[in-house]
């Protein structure tokens, strides 16, 4: 593997810079602070007081290099559009109408903490809320395109995490030559489903709609994380939503477009699409990985990453969506 990083990202971020940085924007801390499970920023619970009382707040510090400040204000600002149609997503705090603050390199938000459990999604109910949700959140997100954020395509979330693995040597040298015929298989067919779907409206997205980024309240559920909104196809917002087999998928989006289309159109040609971008997501994954290598947080969570069995098991994965994106998705 020959890519080594000069830096860590994240070098200097210490408790003292981070509770400094409140401070001198406004807040009061206590002191306390614990770190919360993130690897692409670094979040923190930490401890405020005013006058009446003491509480907690999250502070997330964003990974330097990845968002410039244009695009982290134009995911602000569509949290706080949805906020204001009383949509039920997690915004940052304004503080002097700023909600983006910088300390040294690093540019950070500051937001309300939030208890709450993962959806069950095993509840034909709960698939319909959702879809609800996501059906009223498009409504909004359709009136107007995102200006910095970047839009999903086979180039960007597919080809370049790709040349940026085989150019720093992730891949044994004895996988590469397969690898990269694989890759290149599986995104001539991702490209071809863009292709017939080019007249598909692209609209604002949430952009990484798992259920880890879905709170259950007692009033229902709500959206913790716009950090990888991005322009594209309504269904993104929707198929990481399913699992399990054919047949079950295609259940479980029809649960969640009942509740969709109650507020949203939906265009059901992007079904077809459903395959292709799980494939992008894949493919996207282990550039990602490759990408944060200089990340010693990285090494310790993804021990496994680079290895042969790793890349054996990420081919075999590859080919069997190659398989299922020539199938095809219906429901």
């Amino acid at each position: 593997m020959k890519f080594q990083a000069e830096e860590t990202p994240y070098f200097g971020l210490g408790p003292d810079l981070i509770l400094n940085a409140l401070d001198d924007v406004g807040w009061r801390t206590t002191g306390t602070l614990m770190p919360l499970n993130s690897f692409e920023n670094r979040v923190y619970q930490i401890g405020v007081y005013d006058e009446y009382k003491e509480y907690e707040v999250v502070a997330k510090f964003y990974r330097p290099g990845r968002w410039s400040h244009n695009q982290l204000v134009e995911e602000h600002s569509f949290t706080f559009e949805l906020v204001d149609f009383e949509l039920p997503v997690i915004a940052p705090i304004r503080q002097d109408q700023a909600s983006i603050f910088r300390v040294e390199q690093f540019q950070f938000a500051v937001f309300e903490k939030k208890g709450g459990r993962a959806p069950n999604l095993e509840d034909d109910a709960v698939l319909s809320w959702i879809g609800r949700l996501i059906g009223r959140i498009h409504a909004v997100s359709a009136t107007q395109p995102f200006e910095y954020r970047p839009t999903i395509n086979a180039e960007q979330f597919g080809r370049t995490p790709v040349r940026f693995i085989i150019e720093n040597e992730f891949v044994p040298v004895e996988l590469r030559e397969p690898y990269q015929g694989l890759v290149d298989l599986a995104l001539t067919i991702i490209d071809t489903a863009f292709n017939q779907n080019q007249d598909c409206a692209f609209i604002r997205l949430l952009g990484d709609c798992h259920p880890g980024n879905i709170l259950w309240m007692e009033d229902g559920p709500s959206f913790v994380d716009l950090d990888d909104a991005v322009m594209g196809p309504a269904v993104q917002d929707l198929w990481m939503l399913l699992s399990g087999d054919r047949e079950s998928m295609a259940l479980q989006l029809r649960k969640v477009l009942m509740g969709y289309e109650q507020f949203m159109e939906f265009d059901y040609r992007q079904v077809s699409l459903i395959e292709p971008l799980r494939t992008l997501r894949i493919i996207n994954y282990a550039g990602w990985l490759a990408q944060r290598w200089n990340d010693p947080a990285f090494k310790v969570a993804f021990p496994w990453f680079g290895s042969q069995r790793y890349w054996e098991e990420h081919m075999g994965h590859i080919r069997e969506q190659i398989g299922l994106m020539q199938e095809g998705f219906s429901i």
